[in-house]
């Protein structure tokens, strides 16, 4: 974790690390855009509920893992970024209480792929999708993210979830609307997911292994891994790709300042050499959606979240 020098906040109270005006580019796999006023990264579930409560109930929150579906424009966030991956977070078999079953929980903060990697080393198959899922199981768990033929919430037994009064809840598949590529509780109350149960069939970790390996493969052979660009930008359409229909617009390869639609694949934006302002990339998504809009009557829906202010 790149971040600047902490500051001062709440000593004796806080065991996290508080920064100001922090430049949003590190924490982003985009590598760029503005600065947020504040950025918390909590030292565990407890001290981020501690620093809860120290906010005002209308200061704006941004809960961010690996920062692989977000871009922060270039005139920053006014509000709280609540920086949540961590190398170390938790991974362990587990049964929940009330089930007869054991479960594999990992903490929001942890690396998608890390739980991957984990089921097949338990014996268990069925997670090998998250090892293509460039992001934290929170963002993957906020957007049922998915690849392969796979979604997060089809795995998922249970989650901890937290307020902004910094009260920590269970909750069951059954509390959320689930979609693709969406994940909303239907209560409406503003709640962060602090980790998940995930429920993956007994198996061979060898052929999980091997299927892991077969799918980053596919990955580096189909995707611009080696320049900064924060996965699929649009949904598919039902019944297509979004990647068929920017490429059949002339789009690969289009710039816009220092972004551009990737050669390899159409439904990526890279970001070569750090170069592009948020302005540039939000200007290419808008740029590739009315195009696409114009030639075949579709309204792409962008995957990635927006949040900020212009510069």
């Amino acid at each position: 974790m790149n971040m600047g020098e902490p500051l001062n906040f709440a000593p004796g109270l806080l065991r996290g690390r508080l920064f100001a005006d922090e430049p949003m580019g590190r924490h982003v796999s985009w590598r760029a855009g503005g600065r947020a006023a504040r950025c918390y990264a909590p030292a565990d579930a407890d001290d981020l509920a501690v620093f809860l409560r120290t906010l005002p109930a209308g200061e704006p929150l941004c809960f961010v893992g690996l920062g692989s579906n977000l871009l922060v424009r270039d005139g920053g966030y006014a509000g709280t970024v609540i920086q949540m991956h961590s190398p170390h977070a938790t991974l362990r078999m587990e049964q929940p209480e009330g089930m007869d079953v054991e479960c594999i929980y990992a903490a929001a903060g942890a690396a998608s792929p890390k739980v991957a990697r984990f089921a097949a080393t338990h014996g268990y198959e069925g997670a090998e999708f998250l090892a293509g899922v460039p992001g934290s199981v929170g963002g993957a768990l906020a957007m049922n993210a998915g690849c392969y033929g796979s979604e997060t919430w089809a795995y998922v037994e249970r989650v901890r979830t937290i307020d902004r009064r910094g009260t920590v809840r269970e909750r069951t598949r059954g509390d959320y609307d689930i979609g693709y590529r969406h994940c909303a509780l239907k209560s409406g109350s503003d709640e962060w997911f602090l980790g998940a149960w995930f429920r993956f069939r007994a198996g061979d970790g060898t052929k999980a292994r091997a299927r892991i390996r077969e799918l980053l493969a596919q990955r580096i052979a189909t995707q611009p891994l080696n320049l900064p660009n924060a996965g699929s930008v649009f949904r598919n359409p039902e019944g297509d790709h979004a990647a068929r229909l920017v490429e059949a617009c002339g789009l690969k390869g289009f710039a816009i300042g220092g972004a551009r639609i990737s050669e390899k694949h159409a439904n990526f934006i890279v970001n070569p050499g750090g170069k592009a302002k948020a302005a540039d990339i939000e200007a290419l998504i808008t740029h590739a959606r009315q195009a696409v809009k114009d030639r075949f009557g579709i309204e792409l829906v962008p995957e990635v979240r927006i949040i900020g202010e212009a510069a």
